[in-house]
């Protein structure tokens, strides 16, 4: 009785075969006698980039980046110290920076420099008014250093 089991299972699996053989043959057939596709052909116009976007078109192209945050940082000064003596900072001690005292400070955003500026204290929190504001071609310019 076992094998009449077996047998009935092996029947099964070849009609499963046979049908999913079947379903291939009818599925090639039918792609077979389907129209070619199309050819590709080149488009006829391409947006121009190098001419200039007409000014109320761009207040819509902004909107889409004006959520995206960015890091910004002033900065004081910079300096170079030997790990030696980082290590052996501690609580009062002194780091000597580059920057004068009165010389405006740095404005960076995402590490590039945009601005500089004074301290000013506003509701008892330290805040930055800036005073010279970097143009783009003078921020290129930096780039190309």
């Amino acid at each position: 009785m076992a094998e009449d089991t077996v047998a009935q299972d092996d029947d099964a699996g070849m009609d499963d075969w046979a049908a999913a053989m079947a379903e291939q043959a009818e599925v090639d057939a039918a792609s077979a006698a389907a129209p070619e596709a199309p050819s590709m052909q080149a488009a006829d116009i391409f947006e121009r980039f190098d001419t200039p976007q007409i000014a109320g078109n761009t207040s819509g192209n902004i909107d889409m980046i004006l959520d995206i945050p960015v890091t910004l940082t002033v900065e004081l000064g910079r300096t170079k110290i030997a790990i030696r003596s980082l290590l052996q900072l501690a609580q009062g001690s002194v780091v000597e920076l580059d920057g004068l005292a009165g010389e405006p400070m740095d404005v960076l955003v995402n590490g590039c420099l945009i601005a500089q500026g004074e301290v000013v204290v506003v509701n008892d929190k330290f805040g930055i008014r800036l005073t010279d504001i970097i143009t783009p071609a003078e921020r290129i310019r930096r780039l190309h250093k």
